[in-house]
């Protein structure tokens, strides 16, 4: 079932295991147990420290399998086989229920050791999303360090009936105790932080204390990550603050125009820009989110928490976000048909009809995926024309499960109190109101930036991107800016990552000439 390069790899990497497993199979007679049931022999023949058991378990998921030490001390299962994405989840769970450390900071584990209650998670995924292995290790994580913490992992693909009664519509998914938990990314921290209540307050306590820095990056993005690198090599104080490190590019499936990296995907690249951050000396304050900056001796960065940062110099990375269609019912049934990932939430439509909003790359892309998924797509673009490359057009009139309508605007997003039914659009050259009907609606029509809590403090165009000059300085003396979130042209990773780095040679000259300028 494994490819030799892949046996090879996950034989020397269980060399680590350091005690006993147990793999405890519920099964079926279906395929995928039949697949589930090679893949654990195979892994257990790559190891004498681990066993595979199959036990017929009343009210346990089949087909599934548990990961345990001989003393049943870790409650971990995977409903589905966890190949895709989730090969790694599994590995990573294979290595930890064997003794090998987690590298995450101390800290954060103690603080889920110290967890005090009965929490048992369930988190749905995919196979092609990108975004959910991060839950489901985080979870697993959690799994292992604490025998009150209970873990399934399910394929969502596999459990369709589970799915629907459920309303999942969107991956990942996290059920705590049988009620919604959270949807979307997340991390470990962000899960913790869910449950330990009082840890925001503790955090923002440590981020008030903080001393000023000489350059603070606000954002961990492409941007960020390579602003922050090109400070601390200078020698300076530099800290990162961001809502999630990694930014958008957590959301990116595949990457290749990265040069000299012929192909990559996003998360993978942002673990790497944190990886290369960590490096040096810098203070990272991840999951905290800006409010306000104001300008003065040091500037202050304010944050959500209630904690202000200061510093001699800032440098703004907080690029892009989705773009909405800003219509009725988009917002009442995102994560109930309305979704923004065609990578993630695709295969929770498979054999439905859906709609794709946007005739760029991005919207020629995802109806192109979305096509081997689903019964129907019907892509909708606003101008007359599609603005998609001319390849990915031909590929996209050859498909024959796809629709296009042009100059067309959509006007309102419908549904029946739970889930999406369809939308309405109008008719941009004859004026006439049309409805589809349908279940899912994919939007691909753009970003915006991250700039509504800058305005007022620095020049910014119409449509809210940070100006900047040709050293990425704003209209605010010592303040830089650079990434998505400026008015550089092309949003592109190696622009950011260009443009970050010279923001913070930017900062950095701004510090030596000012120091100058004070001894004078």
């Amino acid at each position: 079932m494994l490819d030799p390069d892949i046996k090879a790899q996950l034989e020397a990497y269980l060399e680590r295991v350091t005690r006993p497993i147990e793999l405890v199979a519920t099964l079926d007679d279906s395929d995928a147990a039949r697949e589930m049931r090679d893949l654990l022999v195979e892994i257990a023949s790559l190891s004498n420290s681990i066993t595979v058991v199959e036990r017929a378990d009343p009210g346990v998921r089949a087909p599934s399998f548990a990961i345990t030490p001989g003393d049943g001390s870790v409650h971990l299962r995977f409903a589905g086989v966890p190949m895709g994405h989730e090969f790694t989840s599994l590995v990573l769970a294979l290595l930890q229920v064997g003794g090998h450390p987690s590298k995450e900071e101390a800290d954060l584990l103690d603080q889920v050791r110290s967890l005090d209650g009965d929490y048992r998670f369930e988190s749905f995924y995919s196979l092609s999303c990108q975004n959910c292995p991060d839950v489901v290790q985080a979870l697993n994580l959690m799994a292992v360090l604490n025998p009150r913490i209970h873990h399934v992992a399910i394929d969502g693909a596999l459990f369709q009936d589970e799915v629907e009664q459920r309303q999942i519509l969107s991956v990942p998914a996290v059920f705590l105790n049988g009620q919604p938990f959270g949807q979307g990314r997340m991390d470990l921290a962000g899960i913790v932080a869910k449950l330990d209540t009082g840890a925001a307050k503790r955090t923002a306590e440590k981020i008030a204390a903080k001393p000023p820095f000489d350059v603070l990056v606000v954002g961990g993005g492409p941007a960020g990550a390579a602003a922050a690198i090109y400070a601390a090599r200078k020698g300076i104080v530099t800290g990162v603050v961001a809502e999630r490190f990694g930014g958008q590019v957590l959301d990116t499936m595949g990457i290749e125009n990265f040069i000299s990296v012929q192909e990559t995907e996003g998360p993978k690249l942002a673990a790497q820009l944190e990886q290369h951050v960590r490096q040096y000396d810098v203070d990272i304050m991840n999951l905290q989110r800006a409010q306000k900056l104001v300008a003065g001796d040091l500037i202050e960065v304010q944050l959500e928490s209630g904690a202000t940062l200061r510093a001699k110099t800032v440098v703004l990375s907080t690029g892009a976000r989705w773009r909405q269609m800003n219509v009725p019912g988009e917002d009442e049934y995102r994560n109930k048909g309305v979704a923004y990932c065609p990578h993630c939430d695709g295969p929770l439509f498979k054999g439905k009809r859906v709609a794709v909003i946007g005739g760029g790359n991005s919207g020629v892309e995802a109806a192109i995926d979305l096509a081997g998924i689903v019964s129907h797509v019907t892509l909708i673009e606003f101008d007359h024309q599609l603005r998609a490359d001319e390849v990915l057009q031909r590929k996209l009139r050859s498909l024959p499960n796809v629709k296009v309508i042009l100059s067309a605007q959509t006007t309102e997003v419908t549904g029946d109190g739970q889930r999406v039914t369809g939308l309405a659009y109008k008719d941009r050259q004859g004026g006439e109101f049309h409805a589809i009907e349908l279940e899912g609606i994919f939007v691909q029509i753009g970003l915006l930036p991250n700039t509504e809590w800058l305005k007022g403090a620095v020049k910014m165009s119409a449509r809210g991107e940070i100006e900047v000059d040709a050293r990425g300085e704003t209209s605010l003396p010592g303040v830089f800016a650079a990434g998505d979130c400026t008015t550089v042209p092309y949003k592109q990773i190696v622009i950011a990552m260009g443009e970050g780095s010279k923001a913070a040679l930017s900062a950095f000259d701004h510090l030596i000439r000012s120091s100058v300028a004070r001894a004078a």
